[in-house]
């Protein structure tokens, strides 16, 4: 395996702080599993998915075809972008976990 960059890290670090300290909002509920997952997400997306420079927006989709979109990523059925690395790294379940809360967004 190859050794770390100092980005990456300082990255897992503060992941790794992140999580220990616990999920949680200003309300302070805890997130979701799939709220949680959408975060990654922003950082290409934009905030809240409202899409960001070319990337699209992922807010209100319709979350059975998100599921299919991002399974059909996961299954090499789409063409390979950046997406089939990050579907690949889900179950099925935190598809739908994730498509079901960034279906309820605005």
């Amino acid at each position: 395996m190859p050794s770390m960059t100092p980005l990456r890290y300082l990255t897992s670090i503060a992941l790794s702080t992140a999580l220990l300290a616990g999920p949680v909002q200003a309300e302070d509920k805890p997130l979701t599993r799939g709220e949680l997952i959408a975060q990654s997400c922003f950082a290409c997306h934009g905030p809240q998915g409202q899409g960001a420079d070319t990337m699209p927006p992922i807010a209100g989709w319709d979350k059975d075809l998100m599921v299919e979109y991002l399974l059909d990523f996961q299954e090499g059925k789409r063409n390979p972008t950046v997406m089939d690395r990050h579907a690949t790294g889900y179950t099925e379940e935190e598809i739908r976990e994730l498509a079901a809360y960034l279906s309820e967004l605005e």
